[in-house]
């Protein structure tokens, strides 16, 4: 088995090639084979009772579904009990209803070699989604414009670390609200070639969003495949307001993705305890789930996690703690009962700077997400100041740290090369194997190669001007940048995308909110 994954496609490296006398980074591959096992931290015996809480809350306290009709109609004919906005759920209903959903689905690219796989072995990783504000060591924080959105999609383009273009890497808030979402689905269509992710702040962008991915890959196409996911968030505790819901139902509709994701600050939104933090989760996740089935037998569907705790003194939000990380493990185990895909946990921090902290909360939450089994993860690349900002010098550093995870999760191969009886038996007692055929056959594949560590001695270090890391990052994303070449796009389809998102605009006044 081992060797069967070392030789997939999907595992092999590739070597940088030049364009232009710069050394351009190929994407490494499609997306990661996972070859270490999943973390399972809890027995039998806690997972059941966890998942016995969990539905009692659905059968005993129920979830409100407001403002959206359409969706308690469809829990009323699939046998819910109903009580106003209030929906409560047999033991065991949803889960049945859950057995329509795909284990495992491919999210087509516009380049199919880079499409990727969600679920089972496969780990996908996405860049940061939501923030506000951007920031660098140049212009510090500000909020983000259009132009930032695009910078940080042709960053994560650039890397070989990364497999998906991500969603709202930022908001441009220089563009109206009502309006912004067709300039960020464009920007990650005309700027990267990768996978890609669709609004959710409303039914119509929704569809507007999916409408657009309809004129890159041809309805058809669209129909009968997975082209773009869209992130939804439960309102918790044990509310579906119905933004998300008719969202995520205009997602299944067309037989694309919602990732359903509860955002649990613990004390605040769920209980500061984690196993109840947990069974709540599971509670809302399997509704949100079960609910794009009954819009859409057999839809895609990928479950969602975001734990975190907070500061009990202040009642501030804190990323990158143990506790979220820990209750990952369980998340992952549970949605692998469920037999879907998982999105969880990712590179969270607190800290205003791409600092220490930055990287040691970092670590912390993103070794969760590898370890609790996660199929999807975002905010895989540049999460700082509690997702409040997206720093241009994060993100270099943590898709090079992505890259360590790659050599990280392809675990230990063993075969006969990898064994090296050759170089034992050519090198012998007291001499060294960097000359050996050996070394000389393996060294430009055998070790993941930072682009920003500093291995180099104390001397050399401080003559070329004793940089840190963010110092160094900040030079990577700008080099990065003014390299930048856009990934070829048929001029038919820019052009009609271009007079699709004109039109659209055209139809309705700005908002701003």
């Amino acid at each position: 088995m081992d060797q069967a994954i070392a030789e997939n496609p999907a595992t092999r490296r590739q070597r940088p090639t030049r364009r232009g006398g710069a050394i351009v980074s190929p994407l490494v591959v499609p997306f990661i084979r996972r070859n270490i096992p999943t973390y399972d931290i809890l027995s039998e015996e806690n997972l059941l009772r966890i998942e016995a809480v969990a539905d009692r809350i659905l059968a005993e306290i129920g979830i409100e579904f407001r403002d959206d009709p359409a969706a308690l109609d469809l829990w009323r004919e699939a046998g819910a009990e109903m009580d106003g906005l209030r929906v409560r759920f047999p033991k065991g209903m949803l889960r049945e209803i859950l057995a329509s959903a795909p284990s495992v689905f491919t999210q087509h690219a516009r380049n199919p070699a880079n499409n990727v796989e969600i679920g089972g072995n496969a780990v996908v990783f996405s860049p940061a989604y939501g923030s506000p504000f951007v920031m660098d060591l140049d212009k510090g924080r500000r909020y983000g414009t259009i132009e930032d959105f695009r910078n940080l999609i042709k960053l994560a383009q650039s890397s070989p670390w990364l497999h998906h273009s991500g969603g709202t890497i930022c908001e441009p808030v220089d563009v109206p609200v009502n309006k912004r979402h067709l300039d960020m689905v464009y920007s990650h269509m005309r700027y990267s070639d990768r996978a890609f992710m669709g609004s959710v702040t409303a039914e119509d962008r929704a569809e507007e969003s999916i409408e657009m991915a309809r004129i890159l890959f041809g309805a058809d196409f669209v129909d009968a495949n997975c082209v773009i996911l869209g992130n939804v968030n439960v309102n918790s505790p044990l509310v579906w307001d119905g933004t998300m819901t008719r969202a995520l139902r205009a997602y299944a509709r067309a037989n694309q993705a919602a990732v359903i994701v509860p955002f649990i600050l613990g004390g605040a939104m769920g209980p500061v305890t984690n196993a109840g933090a947990i069974a709540q989760a599971l509670a809302e996740t399997m509704a949100g789930c079960a609910l794009t089935q009954l819009e859409r037998r057999g839809a895609p569907v990928i479950f969602g996690n975001f734990l975190s705790s907070m500061s009990l003194r202040s009642g501030s939000p804190t990323f990158g703690t143990p506790e979220p990380a820990i209750g990952s493990m369980v998340i992952g185990q549970l949605a692998r009962r469920l037999k879907l895909p998982l999105r969880c946990a990712g590179n969270f921090s607190n800290s205003k700077l791409p600092d220490a902290q930055a990287m040691q909360e970092g670590v912390m939450s993103m070794l969760s997400a590898v370890h609790c089994g996660a199929n999807f993860v975002l905010h895989s690349a540049g999460f700082v100041d509690g997702l409040l900002a997206m720093s241009y010098e994060k993100f270099v550093m943590d898709t090079d740290f992505c890259g360590a995870l790659h050599s990280y999760l392809a675990g230990v191969v063993v075969d006969d090369n990898t064994l090296a009886m050759d170089a034992f038996e050519e090198v012998g007692p007291g001499s060294h194997f960097l000359g050996s055929a050996h070394t000389m056959r393996n060294y430009q594949t055998a070790f993941w190669d930072s682009a920003l560590s500093d291995n180099e001695p104390f001397e050399k270090w401080s003559e070329a001007g004793s940089t840190d890391m963010a110092t160094r990052a900040n030079a990577r994303w700008k080099k990065t940048l003014a390299e930048y070449e856009a990934p070829p796009l048929d001029i038919a389809i820019d052009e009609a995308l271009l007079d699709y998102v004109d039109r659209t605009k055209r139809a309705k006044p700005d908002a701003w909110y």
